[in-house]
């Protein structure tokens, strides 16, 4: 005879392999995606490209070419010779409320 206890746990273990198998695959085929996008080149048809797609948006593109800083480059403290570049600087402030509860911000 099987007890509640146990049909509980084998239950919450069932739901729970079961979500986490649907995030997997989820994020898997996100990953494909990724992997599969077409690789283009920075150049004058890069304009026409993007204005000619739907939605003038291309979702997963790898774009290759020289990217070119607006003022310095950055350079790797680890790795000698590696520069990059930061392509979009977002910042984003939270807004602060006072927890009178937990006396904090």
């Amino acid at each position: 005879p099987i007890t509640p206890g146990e049909l509980l746990c084998l239950g919450s273990s069932l739901a729970l392999s079961g979500l986490f198998y649907y995030l997997y695959r989820r994020k898997a085929r996100v990953v494909a995606r990724i992997q599969e996008a077409p690789k283009l080149q920075v150049d004058d048809n890069l304009p026409a490209l993007v204005s000619a797609a739907e939605g003038r948006c291309l979702p997963y593109v790898a774009l290759e070419g020289i990217v070119l800083p607006a003022q310095a480059a950055l350079t790797s403290h680890y790795h000698e010779g590696l520069q990059g570049v930061i392509q979009k600087l977002l910042l984003k402030e939270h807004r602060l409320i006072w927890n009178s509860l937990a006396r904090s911000w």
